[in-house]
């Protein structure tokens, strides 16, 4: 109805996945990335997560569409299916003819089958979507499937897409043999405010448009309240919003026109927690891949610990093109700040820290590392601090902590002497890997001291080390905690993180 009021060719807000419109920003591009190069060269079951409506099923057929030749896939759709239903699907897409065959007569026709493809140089990867809705025992048998291999190598490769859910499931008892399978976790992020922006304009744009942006600053400010930043909820409000604006015969979406939009679709703003403002904000994650998040909280919404469901990365994986980060953490006490300029740091050896080389020799990033804790309220900041938490333990960290030089870095602000720290850290060579607690896609030195002075508070300051670092071109700061001899040392050491920032942030492994 609107096309042609518009310029447009189709309508630029569909919810259903056409990968023409697959948005590369918020880690997705990155997610992508890794998936394919986790298929092409490593072994292990893939869980990705993401709340309804974040674009799994987008991230899916685009999966389908860029894996190598030699991959074969097979799709399921269907999560309800039993175990025997399944087995009967699996067969079915390689082709096979087993009628009413036994389970176990099943079970050796498709390795049969997989050993058949395995030496004519291909690979099977069966992709779950709705894999939350998967019942136990249908779960346990991909497990069996995943076993089969052909001397050391692997038939087949699984990859589950699934919401939140699917890690409260994969935590019972009972699952744990398949959750020590899964190699690699990635998580779709929410929309940030700036990446939802860019997301916007992107779908206009692949919809034929070619004329300025049309969402105003506030327009897209309540988008963001209304949607929680979900992709799927994101294009129902512009959708009606854009039908809105063609009523009124404009081509300015106005913050008016959102709110009919709100009305019609029954959303409302989620700017509001147990009486506490959330501030909007910016970080990623590309990475790199954790525990569930929303971009703002609904009320009573959140019961999943995060702390018990940490997702992190393993060494083996490049890292992807940094994408904007998400804006929001779904908890007071993990509330993003919003981008700022990059302030000029107040000494000369602040700017050579800064000027210092931003990309570290080898670094492992997740899609759903989550940003810094928002210090624009009191009250958010309290929660951080109150009741310090033990130190973690001394085992993990076999690597003593970076020295500063006592008598230079004593007369630096607490931002310039973790800076410092920062720097000698790169320089260590018996150190491989630190705990990433998030990372700013701008450097912003009044913010980050605050949550310095917190740090020392909490008796974790010497633990804390800045990192110049450059996403999209900007340059950023990557703030980790600990130093380790191992991936799997700061893997371990992520448990013994201090309570309040296991709370906090979605710690993910970072290596040098």
């Amino acid at each position: 109805m609107y096309l042609e009021h518009f310029g447009l060719n189709e309508p630029p807000f569909r919810i259903t996945p056409i990968t023409v419109f697959f948005f590369s920003g918020a880690n997705r591009g990155e997610i992508l990335d890794a998936l394919i190069y986790s298929l092409s060269e490593a072994e292990g079951i893939i869980k990705v997560s993401g709340e309804v409506g974040s674009g799994k099923t987008m991230l899916c057929r685009m999966l389908l569409e860029k894996l190598p030749e030699h991959i074969e896939t097979i799709y399921l759709a269907n999560p309800s299916l039993s175990r025997e239903e399944m087995l009967y699907a699996i067969a079915d897409a390689l082709g096979l003819d087993i009628g009413d065959e036994r389970i176990g007569v099943i079970m050796h026709n498709i390795q049969n089958k997989l050993e058949e493809k395995a030496r004519e140089g291909k690979r099977v990867v069966v992709l779950v979507d709705e894999a939350h809705a998967m019942p136990l025992d249908t779960l346990e048998e991909l497990r069996l499937l995943y076993n089969l291999q052909v001397g050391n190598a692997k038939l087949l490769q699984i990859i589950l897409f699934g919401q939140p859910e699917l890690n409260a499931k994969l935590d019972q008892p009972n699952m744990r043999q398949l959750k020590d399978r899964i190699v690699h976790h990635f998580h779709m992020q929410p929309l940030s405010r700036n990446a939802l922006e860019s997301y916007l304009m992107f779908r206009m744009r692949a919809a034929g448009y070619h004329g300025p942006n049309i969402f105003s600053p506030d327009t897209v400010k309540l988008i963001a309240s209304a949607s929680n930043g979900l992709m799927r909820r994101v294009n129902i409000l512009a959708d009606k919003s854009l039908l809105a604006a063609f009523v009124e015969d404009t081509h300015d979406i106005k913050a008016r026109h959102v709110r009919a939009a709100m009305r019609d679709s029954e959303l409302k703003p989620a700017d509001v927690l147990s009486g506490k403002k959330l501030l909007a904000g910016g970080a990623v994650a590309a990475l790199l891949l954790a525990a569930p998040v929303a971009w703002w909280a609904l009320d009573k919404q959140r019961t999943e610990d995060r702390g018990q469901n940490t997702e992190i990365n393993v060494a083996s994986l490049p890292a992807p093109a940094t994408a904007t980060p998400p804006a929001d953490a779904p908890h007071a006490i993990a509330a993003q700040p919003e981008s700022l300029p990059v302030p000029t740091p107040g000494t000369e050896t602040a700017q050579a820290a800064v000027n210092a080389s931003t990309a570290p020799r080898s670094i492992v990033t997740r899609p759903d590392n989550l940003p810094a804790p928002a210090s624009g309220t009191e009250a958010v900041q309290a929660e951080v601090v109150a009741n310090p938490p033990p130190q973690p333990g001394q085992a993990v960290a076999a690597v003593p902590p970076v020295a500063d030089n006592d008598l230079a870095i004593s007369k630096l602000s607490l931002f310039e002497q973790r800076m410092a720290a920062g720097k000698q850290l790169l320089e260590q060579k018996n150190t491989v890997a630190s705990i990433q607690l998030f990372y700013n896609e701008t450097i912003n030195q009044k913010r980050t001291e605050g949550f310095l002075i917190r740090a020392d508070k909490l008796g974790t300051l010497s633990e804390i080390y800045l990192l110049p670092a450059r996403f999209g071109g900007k340059a950023g700061l990557r703030v980790l905690y600990g130093t380790y001899p191992s991936v799997d040392a700061a893997r371990s050491g992520i448990n013994d993180l201090p309570k309040r920032y296991q709370e906090a942030f979605a710690a993910s492994v970072y290596i040098y």
